[in-house]
């Protein structure tokens, strides 16, 4: 399987060769254009129309408070809008600039900013992760007694950052909850999505089941390694976790915090000013407040996420969660790997490495993300079982947040898609949304 996907690699490395020189020719698009001639890209008014009527009747029919939308085709911005009101009990309308709690798009920032190292030669992918971190585990657990003790056996595979990328690292997963459950650790359901709101507003937005007084990510994973794997990494999917250890990876590599890291690397070059981890207190009213849907009606949800980014202390930074910003700053990034690495004048990834990310399955055949899934670095990959509409090509990938925030960055269509919400609870309208976005650029279905 392994020989399988090197040689695919290798392929798609000479299709892309002949690719980048048309491209460079052309120039890619190193800004958003926002006067783009609707004409001369077929876009007729028409579609906007109806993408418009759409979104308003998500506001009409109290399934949103608010929705933020963005479309971009060849770095020429179709559509740009903000619909209802970011905050309803004092009919503060949305608009395009509102900040939104991002939740695991932070993953994929993470995921190229790792990425930085490797294309520095300073690390491999396929670099076991104990040459950087010698306690990682190398113990897989089989068993959990009744008093809390657990049988272990070593690990058929050593854990890369491969695995941290793709979530197949084995941490915290399978029996390794019962083992921490019989250790009184808390419920692990996120403060709510199941899980209990804090008396006290923790300072920077935290994952579930871990210590919400901790001052760094640091002293997460550190207690995270002291248990065992829950399956041999490579073998299965297990969610979340493996982004903050590739978090802490990246601080012990580049030697500096992953606020500072990611700055450097990806936030400045991109201009992406609005976006980051924490914020001074005025800048809470930029936030849209998150909703539940229920019944018809827009019940109010807790500001905690927001109250927790404007925090006093903001050491604490996750490498899963934890980013909130605009729309549009996220678009320069799906912009960037769009065009292969590069944007704003400044390149962030080698060509190959976005290749890398976003062409190559991870996963085995049978996983527990559902039949068809499959996941690269950092990216889920689109393909005929998994494909939320069919327009959509085999090229694209994609992923999104909790609070339901979600994008597309679709190669072969030369095309980025946003939807920005906030919600606790809420109906499955994406999908809606993105046929209605591929009807407007008239992509024809195969």
């Amino acid at each position: 399987m392994k020989k399988l996907n090197v040689v695919l690699l290798l392929l798609l490395l000479i299709s892309y060769g002949c690719k980048t020189t048309s491209n460079q020719q052309v120039g890619l698009p190193q800004s958003l254009n926002k006067n783009a001639d609707f004409k001369e890209l077929g876009i007729n008014s028409g579609g906007i129309i109806s993408l418009d009527s759409l979104l308003q009747s998500y506001i009409d029919n109290k399934q949103l408070n608010c929705v933020t939308a963005f479309v971009a085709k060849g770095g020429n911005v179709i559509y740009s809008k903000a619909f209802g009101l970011k905050d309803v009990e004092n009919n503060i309308p949305a608009a395009i600039d509102d900040y939104y709690v991002l939740f695991s798009q932070t993953k994929a920032i993470t995921t190229v900013a790792f990425m930085t190292l490797v294309d520095k030669g300073l690390v491999a992918v396929d670099d076991p992760v104990s040459k950087y971190f010698p306690e990682i585990p190398n113990q897989v657990v089989t068993k959990v007694n009744e008093d809390g003790t657990y049988e272990t056996r070593l690990v058929k595979t050593p854990m890369t950052f491969a695995h941290l990328m793709s979530h197949t690292s084995g941490l915290n997963a399978g029996l390794v909850g019962e083992i921490r459950r019989k250790n009184g650790e808390k419920n692990s359901a996120p403060a709510g999505f199941g899980g209990v709101l804090p008396d006290n507003i923790p300072n920077g937005q935290r994952s579930f089941g871990g210590n919400s007084e901790s001052n760094y990510l640091s002293e997460e994973m550190l207690d995270l390694v002291k248990y065992p794997l829950g399956f041999d990494p490579g073998s299965e999917w297990n969610y979340h976790v493996s982004t903050n250890m590739l978090g802490y990876m990246i601080e012990r590599i580049s030697g500096k915090p992953l606020q500072e890291y990611v700055k450097e690397t990806i936030f400045e070059p991109l201009g992406m000013k609005d976006t980051n981890w924490y914020f001074t207190t005025d800048y809470l009213t930029r936030f849209v407040k998150p909703y539940s849907a229920v019944d018809g009606k827009l019940d109010t949800g807790s500001t905690m996420y927001a109250e927790a980014a404007v925090s006093s202390k903001q050491t604490y930074a996750e490498a899963a969660i934890g980013l909130n910003g605009p729309i549009e700053d996220y678009a320069k990034f799906c912009q960037m790997l769009l065009n292969n690495g590069e944007f704003n004048g400044n390149r962030i990834l080698k060509p190959e490495t976005v290749i890398q990310m976003t062409t190559v399955n991870r996963l085995p055949e049978v996983n527990s993300g559902g039949k068809g899934f499959q996941f690269g670095l950092g990216f889920q990959l689109a393909n005929e079982q998994n494909k939320h509409i069919k327009a959509v090509s085999n090229s694209a990938f994609s992923w999104g947040g909790m609070l339901g925030t979600e994008y597309i960055i679709d190669p072969e269509n030369d095309l980025i898609v946003l939807f920005y919400i906030n919600m606790f609870k809420r109906d499955p309208l994406y999908t809606e949304y993105l046929e209605k976005v591929y009807d407007l650029i008239n992509i024809q279905i195969n």
